[in-house]
């Protein structure tokens, strides 16, 4: 796991709370640091676990060929706060329920687990069971949010799923797969991105996570990235998110490492190392520390392949939270 330097904005308000108390008063009330920021916020840690496992497309709805246990294991292994996936059949997502309740991995293990169909049931997906994209935490979970994203057409419609900490609902995580059909594309990442700037407005920090179908460098993405990311091989950016895999030097700064099992040729990102299509972002203003990311490959023991056509994608950042 790799981390960086804090944000600008981080940087700037440890500079404010530094300065003498005198100093603040003269500068006036727009200066000094709000009651919020003197006491009624914190930071927190948490690691984020993203995965597109195809669980119809490549696993075939199976809950035994290897990659229910490949997810479990790799969410233990990273220690993940939360975790995101897609393209899961329900009977995959039940489950991984039960495989990470045997584990102990959530300190409650009645409520730890949302899921929102995408795709209808009784349909050739799946089983005839639903095909979604679900959401996982370690903490209890409070109460769901579901969007609609605007309707492309096809029979898979796109979700949005956010849900906030039972204890602590100004956390909230959320996870989300974009449709690959290009006039509609712009259109659901907006949608996505107002959600969050409402959740923002309301006090709330948000990390979210998901199958976007779009790279960082495509200029439809520019007004969601923050304007801190300035690259060769990302810019123009105009946002004001930061994705947890956007400033590694060695990994095409600011776009990032690969997300796809399969580099091909034609479609290798601008570094040549492979297409980006996954992401953790998380609003520039509420990280509080060093952030960092990678991309792990997938199990190749389902049924003798690769478990998905997506690497696993996992993140760390330290965010500040209003209590």
């Amino acid at each position: 796991m790799r981390t960086w330097r804090a944000t600008k904005a981080t940087r700037a308000a440890r500079a404010v709370r530094a300065l003498p108390a005198a100093v603040l008063a003269l500068l006036g009330p727009a200066a000094a640091p709000s009651a919020a920021a003197d006491g009624g916020t914190s930071t927190a840690t948490y690691t984020v676990w993203q995965w597109n496992v195809a669980g119809d497309a490549m696993n075939h709805n199976s809950t035994t060929n290897g990659m229910v246990n490949a997810a479990a294991t790799s969410i233990l292994n990273r220690d993940a706060d939360f975790v995101a996936l897609n393209e899961l059949c329900a009977s995959q997502y039940r489950a991984l329920v039960d495989t990470l309740r045997a584990a102990h991995w959530p300190v409650d293990d009645a409520n730890f687990a949302r899921f929102e169909g995408t795709y209808p049931a009784k349909t050739a997906v799946c089983g005839g069971e639903e095909l979604g994209i679900a959401v996982f935490s370690k903490r209890p979970l409070g109460v769901a949010d579901r969007f609609a994203l605007p309707d492309d057409g096809k029979r898979e419609k796109r979700k949005l799923l956010c849900a906030g900490l039972k204890d602590q609902p100004h956390v909230k995580f959320c996870a989300t797969h974009l449709t690959y059909v290009d006039a509609y594309r712009k259109p659901q990442l907006d949608f996505v991105r107002d959600r969050l700037e409402g959740y923002y407005r309301g006090g709330d920090t948000v990390l979210t996570a998901g199958d976007f179908n779009m790279e960082p460098d495509w200029g439809r993405m520019d007004d969601v990235y923050s304007s801190a990311v300035n690259t060769p091989y990302n810019g123009r950016n105009t946002g004001h998110y930061h994705e947890l895999d956007d400033d590694d030097p060695a990994e095409c700064h600011g776009y990032g490492e690969s997300t796809v099992s399969t580099v091909v040729p034609e479609a290798a990102g601008p570094c040549g190392t492979g297409q980006k299509i996954d992401f953790v972002f998380v609003r520039e203003d509420r990280i509080a520390g060093a952030y960092g990311a990678d991309s792990l490959a997938p199990s190749t023991q389902c049924g003798g392949g690769l478990c998905s056509d997506h690497r696993i994608l996992t993140g760390t950042v330290t965010v500040s939270v209003k209590d």
